[in-house]
């Protein structure tokens, strides 16, 4: 299946770079193009991608406020795009709360090509964009200057003790893979467990759990 994509960035040699570089792909399609974040949200209401590159600072519409129109559309909107955040800082309270407003997470725009390439891909398919380095330090410093409750959440009371081991795996940066040699489980049945705490704490995927994760303290910054 072919991935439709959009790119939103204010720098026109940013998005042509881009575009090049992704419509070279077998698998992936780049539909449209826009400049700032009001015409993104237009671009992407009118031809359903299925990821939007977002860059974080533009005029007009910032990345922030485009990506929760996105992700919060009004009554009679249903597309709902993944969103991948674009960025050309590594440390930014701006894309945490960008991922907090459901964004599948974000990369750095001189990562190499194979990697954006491959964080398409794997946004696309419904996974969060969590493993690289900065995007857990961008987590933890955030953490760190803002406490999180110091009461337990009600909604980890839905939780089974197998299902919190796994959210706090996810918190901590681990993989799948990773988090299946740690417990001891096949992949499938670690997808499984992920899949219902997704489900039950009403979560829109692996992003928002690491932010719920440490916002209620089930995992504190450096902590084991």
């Amino acid at each position: 299946m072919t991935i439709r994509v959009i790119i939103v960035d204010d720098q026109s040699m940013v998005r042509a770079g881009f575009a090049a570089l992704l419509s070279a792909q077998s698998d992936i399609d780049v539909v449209g193009e826009a400049p700032d974040g009001r015409q993104g949200v237009e671009t992407s209401r009118s031809t359903h991608p299925d990821v939007v590159l977002m860059d974080v600072r533009m005029p007009e519409m910032d990345g922030l406020a485009a990506t929760r129109e996105l992700l919060d559309p009004p009554p009679g909107v249903v597309h709902r795009p993944k969103v991948l955040m674009l960025t050309t800082f590594d440390v930014d309270d701006y894309v945490y709360a960008a991922l907090r407003a459901g964004a599948s997470g974000f990369l750095l725009k001189d990562a190499p090509p194979a990697d954006l390439i491959a964080a398409v891909r794997v946004v696309a398919a419904g996974e969060a964009l969590l493993a690289p380095t900065v995007t857990k330090r961008l987590i933890e410093d955030f953490a760190r200057t803002h406490p999180a409750r110091r009461d337990r959440s009600p909604r980890l009371n839905s939780l089974t003790p197998r299902e919190l081991e796994v959210l706090e795996l996810i918190a901590r940066g681990l993989s799948n893979q990773e988090i299946a040699r740690k417990l001891v489980l096949a992949e499938q049945t670690v997808k499984t467990h992920i899949g219902r705490v997704l489900a039950k704490l009403g979560l829109r995927d692996r992003a928002q759990a690491v932010i719920f994760a440490y916002e209620t303290g089930l995992v504190t910054p450096g902590g084991q």
